[in-house]
C-alpha cells in the first residue's frame, strides 16, 4: 500500500522544521593571514638553516664544534700537558697514537680550541703544524716551519751549516728575555710514522732534543695510527723523546653507539626557537628506538666504529631537511646508508661500452676457471672469441686493435691492474694482469646496466667459461 499523500499545509510545516542547507561561502584570506603565513615561512626557514649550520660543525671532524665521545681522560691528560708549555714555559713532547678515525684530530682541536679560550694563552702560543704526508724531508719541513712563524725575511739568503744550525737560529730569533717571558711553540706532526723514513731522522732529533733543553718553551705532539713507533726511531732520538704516550680506542659498544647517534643530532637547550628545538628532539628520539634505524646503524657499526664514518651518514641524511621536510624520517637514513655503501667500482663499470662489459666477464671466467690466477690480454682475448663463436654474433666481432684499446682503457680506469711494471721490451699482449673487480661487484652493476644484451648477461650468469 502507498503512504498516504501529505497535504500541502504538512509538507509546509515540515520544511520549517528542518533546517536549511546554506551555500557554503569561501573567505578570502585577509592580508594580516598572509603576512602570519608569511613570517611563520620565514621562521621555520631561518630553523631550518641554523639546524643545518649545527649539524655540519658538529659532523665536521676538523671542527671543534662538535662533541668528544669516550675520551675525556686523554683530553685532561693532553690539555694540562699543554697548559704547562703555555702558563708555565714548561718543554715537553708526547704522541697520540690510535687507529684511523679513532679521533686524534678532533682531541687535539678541542684541546687547542679551549687552549685559546683562556686569559693567560690567549695570543702567547705560536703553534707550527707539519704533515709527513707533505712535508716528505727535512729541507721542506723546515722550510715550511720558517713560513708558518713568518720569519722568511729574518732568514734571508742566510747560509747554515746544519739542519739543527737552521732549526736553532729560528728559535733565537722568537726569544724574548728569559725562558718564562718566551713565546711557547707547539709542533703538531700528523702522519708522524711518516717522519721517522726522513734522511738520519734529523727533524725529530733536533726537535725532541730541543723540547729537553732549558731553551725556549717547546712541545711536539705526533699524531700516528702505528702501535710500533716507538721501535722505528732511531737510539739517539727515543733517547730525548719523554715517552708520553695517549692511547685512543673506539671502544664503545651498539647501545653507546645509539647515544652518540642520538646527541650528535639533537639540538642544544639554547637553540633560538624552542618549540621547534623540542619537536625536533622528540624526533630523533623516536628515530632512536625505530627498527629500521637501528638495523642501518647496526650494519654501519658492524663495517667500522669510526665515527667518521657515522658523521657520514648522518651529514647525507640531514641535507635532506628543508622547510617543506623539517624533521628526519627512517626513509632519509635509509637513502643515506645507500648512498654511503655505494660502490665506486661498480658505479664506474655502468658508465662502460658493452665491449668492455665483455672483456670484464672474459676475465671474470678466467679467474672463475683458473682459481684467481693472473691473465694476460691475449686470454681474454681468446675467451671472448669463444663467446662470440658460440653466439654468432656479428655486432661482437670487433677487430683487435679495437678490442686492445678497450682494455688500455680498463687499465686507464685502474679495474685492471698489471703484476709488475712493464718494459720497453715487452709485448702488451702477454703482460700478466689481474682484475680489481670480484664476481658479486660485477654481477650487481650489470643489473642496473643500462640496455645490457641479455646474451651477455647470460654469460656473465653461467658458472662455467665457454671453453
Amino acid at each position: 500500500m502507498r503512504p498516504p499523500a501529505r497535504s500541502s499545509s504538512a509538507r509546509a510545516l515540515a520544511s520549517l522544521r528542518e533546517p536549511r542547507m546554506q551555500p557554503v561561502r569561501t573567505m578570502k584570506p585577509s592580508a594580516m593571514s598572509k603576512r602570519k603565513l608569511k613570517d611563520s615561512s620565514a621562521e621555520s626557514a631561518e630553523c631550518i638553516s641554523q639546524v643545518q649550520k649545527i649539524l655540519r660543525e658538529r659532523f665536521c671532524h676538523h671542527c671543534a664544534a662538535g662533541k668528544l665521545f669516550g675520551m675525556e681522560q686523554q683530553y685532561r691528560h693532553l690539555l694540562e700537558l699543554l697548559k704547562r708549555t703555555t702558563v708555565h714555559g714548561e718543554s715537553n713532547s708526547a704522541l697520540i697514537i690510535g687507529p684511523r678515525g679513532s679521533g686524534k684530530t678532533a682531541l687535539l682541536n678541542h684541546v687547542l680550541k679551549d687552549l685559546r679560550e683562556m686569559e693567560q694563552v690567549r695570543e702567547n702560543l705560536l703553534e707550527v703544524h707539519l704533515n709527513g704526508l707533505l712535508q716528505t724531508n727535512d729541507k721542506v719541513a723546515l722550510k715550511e716551519i720558517t713560513r708558518q712563524l713568518q720569519l722568511e725575511n729574518v732568514v734571508g739568503d742566510k747560509v747554515f751549516g746544519s739542519f739543527a744550525e737552521n732549526l736553532a737560529f729560528l728559535l733565537e730569533a722568537l726569544r724574548k728575555g728569559d725562558r718564562t717571558s718566551s713565546c711557547p711553540i707547539l709542533f703538531v706532526l700528523d702522519e708522524f710514522d711518516l717522519f721517522v723514513h726522513h734522511k738520519n731522522q734529523t727533524l725529530l732529533y733536533n726537535l725532541f732534543d730541543i723540547s729537553q733543553s732549558a731553551q725556549t718553551p717547546v712541545t711536539v705532539i705526533g699524531l700516528t695510527c702505528r702501535q710500533d713507533i716507538l721501535e722505528l726511531l732511531e737510539k739517539r732520538v727515543k733517547s730525548r723523546f719523554s715517552h708520553r704516550q695517549i692511547y685512543l680506542m673506539n671502544s664503545f659498544d651498539f647501545k653507546q653507539y645509539l647515544k652518540i647517534f642520538k646527541k650528535q643530532l639533537s639540538l642544544p637547550a639554547e637553540f633560538s626557537d624552542e618549540s621547534f628545538a623540542q619537536k625536533w628532539n622528540n624526533n630523533i628520539q623516536h628515530l632512536s628506538e625505530d627498527k629500521t634505524v637501528q638495523d642501518v646503524l647496526q650494519n654501519l657499526f658492524h663495517h667500522t666504529k669510526d665515527l667518521r664514518s657515522l658523521h657520514l651518514l648522518l651529514m647525507l641524511a640531514s641535507s635532506a631537511v628543508t622547510v617543506h621536510h623539517p624533521l628526519l624520517t627512517a626513509a632519509d637514513l635509509q637513502e643515506a646508508s645507500r648512498q654511503h655503501s655505494t660502490d665506486s667500482k661498480a658505479n664506474i663499470v655502468h658508465g662502460l661500452s658493452v665491449l668492455e662489459i665483455c672483456l670484464i666477464i672474459a676475465m671474470k671466467h678466467l679467474n672463475e676457471v683458473y682459481d684467481g690466477e693472473p691473465f694476460n690480454f691475449q686470454m681474454v682475448y681468446n675467451e671472448f672469441q669463444k663467446f662470440i663463436q658460440r653466439k654468432a654474433h656479428s655486432m661482437y666481432n670487433f677487430e683487435k686493435p679495437v678490442v686492445m684499446k678497450a682494455f688500455e682503457h680498463l687499465l686507464q680506469l685502474e679495474l685492471v691492474k698489471p703484476l709488475e711494471r712493464p718494459s720497453a721490451r715487452a709485448q702488451r699482449e702477454y703482460l700478466l694482469m689481474k682484475l680489481l673487480l670480484d664476481s658479486s661487484q660485477i654481477m650487481d652493476a650489470l643489473q642496473v646496466y643500462p640496455n645490457c644484451p641479455t646474451d651477455v648477461k647470460q654469460w656473465a650468469a653461467s658458472s662455467l667459461s665457454w671453453l
